[in-house]
């Protein structure tokens, strides 16, 4: 039961939904969802984290960056099914139609470009 409360948490909020569904195109940088979601950089790693934790996302590291995919075949049924449900009930929702729409045009950039807006 602990398992299903920790994905049912993770998907209880529209931006980490965002970001999960965001992922069904395939690996994307920490810079990318930072651009997509248009939130702080602490505040998208804390909901990616969140994600990675219930067993939906796997993490990379590559040197300073991050990237983030969905769970692979080797995830939990749970885990599957959980993702499964998620796009069936959301595929055509206008949000998740205006993030596809945007991140099209976000995977073109270099994570570095992305980054160099919140650097200090």
């Amino acid at each position: 039961m602990r398992t299903l409360l920790v994905i049912t948490a993770a998907l209880s909020d529209a931006t980490r939904v965002r970001a999960l569904l965001a992922l069904r195109g395939g690996e994307l940088c920490l810079c990318h969802l930072i651009g997509l979601l248009e939130l702080a950089p602490s505040t998208v790693s804390k909901h990616l984290d969140l994600l990675v934790r219930a067993g939906l996302v796997e993490r990379r590291k590559d040197g300073r960056w991050a990237y983030f995919r969905l769970a692979g075949r080797a995830a939990p049924p749970i885990v599957r099914h959980a993702f499964r449900w998620t796009l069936e009930n959301l595929d055509d929702n206008a949000v998740i139609a205006r993030d596809a729409k945007r991140l099209a045009g976000l995977r073109c950039c270099d994570p570095k470009e992305l980054a160099a807006c919140y650097k200090s």
